[in-house]
């Protein structure tokens, strides 16, 4: 009986055809996932304002003859260690410095940017990442006073931040309603002041606070705005406050990239390290 081998062949050759085009329809669609998680960072890698020109812009800076402002950095860790008495000869008198993020992550290079700055005369102060989606507001903000975000009356220790921002690990939100967040955020905030004394600064962007919080005013009575915009003006502040303390204006200014304004004078610094 005799065998078609050409059939068989031509079987095997469409089914080869058919294994080729589904094996290219899957890296098609693979690759972009594979692009999206090689953006996103490690855990601990965020850093205060890590997500404001991607969803703001970055389009000025302010005017030079602004009314009296106070010239100050903030830092993390992927700085490294920080030329601190390059700062303080270019006018920097005061600094944050990144301690915690969420409860699983502390500075590696908190002491030398911490006691850095202190040692060659600025004010300083510690920040925590928040990342509401992993523990509560009030477990961090212990995990925060723990390891670095405390707070003594000394005339140099700045009251402790929270940096509430865009989520880089995934949803803008981090998955929660607008008033689950103002609540982690209150959670937060009277732990911190239960701990400390002092009602913390809250870092954030107008457009964030909008979308994530409802623009919220809970705050504004309470607690000290550092807003972050890279503009020539700071523009529309959250609700809630009158004014701005601090404005991070830009992420690419001189030695350690994030530069801020105190709205004052150095003497208005000290009052609020003082309390």
């Amino acid at each position: 009986m005799p065998v078609h081998r050409p059939a068989t062949t031509r079987r095997r050759t469409r089914f080869g055809a058919v294994g080729t085009l589904l094996a290219a329809l899957s890296l098609l669609f693979t690759l972009p996932s594979a692009a999206h998680a090689a953006d996103v960072p490690q855990r601990g890698e965020a850093f205060m304002g890590m997500g404001v020109a991607a969803h703001d812009g970055d389009t000025g800076r302010p005017p030079v003859d602004r009314a009296v402002q106070t010239e100050g950095v903030d830092v993390s860790g992927h700085q490294g260690n920080v030329a601190w008495s390059t700062l303080w000869n270019s006018g920097v008198k005061w600094a944050y410095v990144k301690a915690t993020e969420g409860t699983y992550y502390t500075n590696p290079y908190f002491a030398q940017q911490y006691n850095g700055s202190y040692n060659v005369g600025m004010i300083r102060g510690s920040y925590h990442f928040a990342t509401p989606d992993t523990t509560s507001g009030a477990t961090q903000a212990n995990y925060f006073v723990d390891h670095g975000g405390g707070w003594s009356k000394d005339g140099k220790t700045l009251p402790g931040a929270l940096d509430i921002e865009w989520n880089p690990y995934g949803d803008a939100c981090y998955g929660l309603s607008q008033s689950a967040m103002v609540s982690w955020i209150k959670s937060f905030t009277n732990q911190y002041k239960a701990r400390t004394g002092r009602d913390p600064v809250i870092y954030t962007a107008t457009s964030w606070w909008t979308q994530c919080t409802g623009n919220s005013a809970a705050f504004g009575s309470t607690n000290p705005l550092w807003v972050a915009r890279y503009a020539s003006s700071v523009g529309t502040l959250p609700a809630g406050w009158g004014f701005y303390t601090m404005w991070q204006y830009t992420s690419s200014g001189p030695t350690v990239g994030d530069h801020n304004k105190f709205n004052g004078a150095l003497d208005r610094v000290q009052a609020l390290a003082n309390g």
